[in-house]
């Protein structure tokens, strides 16, 4: 259709697809790559990264006043948007799309805990480092459930936000000393906060899953020693619910545009 406006969706996951299908239903036309040089919206994965996305040989080949969009952003990423003259906006910096994205993350933390573990998580003890979108995401749907969750926090307000949720709290600095009551860890910090002191101090053969960004906050290499089973689990939108985190991204990227008065 003349003047319709155009999106080069860049990536092969189900979450990307379904983004361009959602896209679609929102009156743009929808193609993969080789509509970059004709695209005026090139949609970039969550996350961008460089070496596994040809970022400079697409931008390179962007139309003139072609808007690139990719989630987590590296410096690197800019530079290369920056060299080829493409603005390139970070959607995964829109609070939106990070809360939504928590809710399919922390059902996707829910099953790995169910298929791993030989007990309920009712009456179970979970330990939960971290409070932010997923970490609240996450605790609320497991105290649902009736576990028995202990947020590990560095902030107050963090943690009497979990308390104010009927989640018990103690401080990021005492991890250690809350380690021995528990055989399953969650965390959400992107920090090495599950040192190889933390896990010496777990249960024997506990559990670790980490939902954080690489290279996430474990100590993966302990964890091992010790004889804990350590799970990163990255990426869980596009793995356990790719049709919702697409839609959720689709969303989002349609609010940018809007406030650009940018529309079909």
């Amino acid at each position: 259709m003349d003047g319709q406006r155009r999106f080069a969706v860049i990536g092969t996951d189900a979450r990307l697809a379904a983004a361009g299908r959602a896209l679609a239903r929102a009156g743009f036309a929808v193609g993969g790559p080789e509509q970059t040089a004709l695209a005026d919206y090139i949609l970039l994965p969550l996350p961008l990264d460089e070496s596994r996305t040809p970022l400079a040989e697409l931008l390179r080949a962007a139309k003139p006043g072609a808007l690139a969009l990719g989630g987590k952003l590296s410096a690197q990423a800019r530079q290369i948007a920056a060299e080829a003259g493409v603005e390139l906006v970070d959607y995964f910096a829109r609070e939106e799309l990070i809360l939504c994205n928590a809710i399919p993350t922390a059902e996707g933390c829910i099953g790995i805990l169910m298929a791993e573990r030989t007990r309920t998580l009712w009456n179970s003890a979970i330990l939960l480092a971290g409070f932010g979108p997923v970490g609240q995401a996450l605790g609320v749907r497991l105290a649902a459930l009736g576990a028995q969750v202990t947020v590990a926090a560095r902030r107050p307000a963090q943690r009497a936000l979990a308390e104010s949720f009927s989640l018990r709290a103690v401080d990021l600095a005492r991890l250690e000393q809350a380690a021995p009551a528990f055989d399953t860890v969650v965390n959400t910090i992107p920090a090495p906060v599950l040192t190889e002191a933390v896990l010496a101090a777990l249960r024997p053969g506990s559990l670790v899953v980490d939902l954080a960004s690489k290279p996430g906050g474990t100590d993966f290499a302990a964890a091992r020693r010790l004889g804990h089973r350590a799970i990163h689990a990255l990426s869980l939108p596009a793995a356990c619910a790719p049709e919702t985190a697409g839609e959720a991204l689709a969303r989002t990227v349609c609010e940018i545009l809007a406030e650009r008065e940018e529309t079909p």
